[in-house]
C-alpha cells in the first residue's frame, strides 16, 4: 500500500523561517511570474456569511516555472476579535503537481500577513519615489504592521503618521513598532494630517471613502490595501481618475478591489487601469515616469503570493527539519 504523507506547519513552524525580506523576494518572483503570463490563478471565489458578519474564501493556483501548485482558504469575521479570535485565519495547502498528492498544511494566518506586506513592500519598491521617507497610515490593523515592515526593507523612513479611532491603537502601534522600524511615529488626530506623507497607506474595512483627493499631493504613493472584496472602497473616484493606478490581478480587483465600486457604478473603468504590478515587476511596463504623479497600488491579494511564499516556507522546514509529519492513508 502506497504511504502519503504531509508535513504540517503551525503557526510558531511558520515564523521560525519566514522573514521580511524572504516574503518580500517571493512574493516579488511571484509577481514577475504573473506578469509574464506564466501562472494559471482563477480568481478567489467566495462564500458569505451574513449572519455572522463574514466569508470564507478558496484560492487556488499554479506556477508553471516552478512547477509548484496549492490552495489556501481564508475567512475574514471582522467580529472575531470581540471574541479574542484573529479576524483573518488561514492554512495553505501544497500540492504535488505529478500525482496531486497533498505535500503540507500549514498555517496561513501569518503568511497571509507577511505576504501582503511584502505585496506593498513591492509596489513601493516600483512605484513610488525613490527618495521618499514619510509615511502615512489610515488603520492600525494587524495588517498596517507588516505594510510598514515591509516599506522598512525598501525605502529609507524617517518618519510615519498614524491615525485610528481608538487612541489606545496607535499607542500601542507606536509601542510595537518604534523598536522595529527606528524611527519617529507621531500619531496624527485627522486622516487629512495623515495624507500629508510621502507613501499612504490604508488598511481599513470601510465601504464609503475616507481619502479626499484633495488631501493627496503630487508625487505621492499610495498602497490601498483594505478593499479586498465587493463593496469596499477606501479612496474616493476623483482620486483614482487623476492617478496611475496599478493592480495585483485586473479580474480580481474589477470585482473585489479599490476599484470594484467606481467600475460598478460607472465613474471608473478597466481601461483607466494603468497596469498590473507583475508587469511592471517584469519590465513591460514602467513604473512611476515621474516625480509629480500619483501612483496607486491596488491589493487584493493573490493566490500566487500564497503560493510561493508557501512552497520557500516548506522548502526551508524540510532543510530544517521543522514541524511534524502526518499520515494521511
Amino acid at each position: 500500500m502506497i504511504f502519503i504523507e504531509i508535513l504540517w506547519l503551525d503557526q510558531s513552524d511558520v515564523k521560525s523561517v519566514l522573514d521580511m525580506p524572504l516574503a518580500l523576494f517571493a512574493v516579488e518572483s511571484g509577481f514577475r511570474e504573473h506578469g509574464l503570463k506564466k501562472v494559471q490563478m482563477p480568481p478567489k471565489s467566495y462564500l458569505y456569511f451574513k449572519e455572522h458578519n463574514g466569508d470564507l474564501r478558496t484560492m487556488p493556483s499554479f506556477m508553471e516555472g516552478k512547477d509548484i501548485a496549492g490552495v489556501k482558504i481564508v475567512n475574514v469575521h471582522p467580529d472575531n476579535r470581540e471574541k479574542g479570535l484573529p479576524t483573518v485565519m488561514a492554512v495553505v495547502v501544497l500540492n504535488s503537481t505529478e500525482t496531486g498528492a497533498p505535500l503540507a498544511v500549514m498555517d496561513g494566518s501569518y503568511l497571509t500577513d507577511m505576504r501582503t506586506g511584502a505585496a506593498g513592500g513591492v509596489a513601493a519598491k516600483y512605484l513610488a519615489r525613490p527618495d521618499s521617507k514619510v509615511v502615512g497610515m489610515v488603520g492600525l490593523g494587524d495588517q498596517a504592521h507588516t505594510q510598514l515592515l515591509a516599506l522598512s526593507e525598501v525605502m529609507d523612513i524617517e518618519e510615519v503618521k498614524i491615525t485610528c479611532r481608538k487612541s489606545g491603537r496607535c499607542i500601542a502601534f507606536e509601542k510595537k513598532m518604534h523598536p522595529v522600524v527606528n524611527c519617529d511615529i507621531t500619531s496624527k488626530d485627522s486622516i487629512k494630517e495623515v495624507c500629508d506623507c510621502d507613501i499612504l497607506v490604508t488598511t481599513t474595512p470601510v465601504r464609503s471613502p475616507i481619502i479626499d483627493s484633495e488631501w493627496v499631493q503630487e508625487g505621492t504613493h499610495i498602497n490601498a490595501i483594505g478593499a479586498d472584496a465587493s463593496g469596499k472602497q477606501e479612496l474616493g473616484p476623483s482620486l483614482l481618475k487623476k492617478s496611475k493606478v496599478v493592480v495585483d490581478d485586473i479580474v480580481q480587483a474589477s470585482h473585489s478591489g479599490e476599484v470594484n465600486v467606481p467600475i460598478s457604478t460607472g465613474v471608473f473603468y478597466e481601461a483607466d487601469i494603468y497596469a498590473e504590478l507583475g508587469e511592471v515587476v517584469a519590465g513591460i511596463k514602467p513604473g512611476r515616469e515621474s516625480d509629480e504623479e500619483v501612483t496607486i497600488f491596488d491589493s487584493t491579494g493573490l493566490a500566487i503570493q500564497d503560493l510561493v511564499t508557501a512552497d520557500m516556507v516548506y522548502e526551508k522546514s524540510l532543510e530544517k527539519g521543522i514541524g511534524e509529519k502526518l499520515g494521511l492513508f
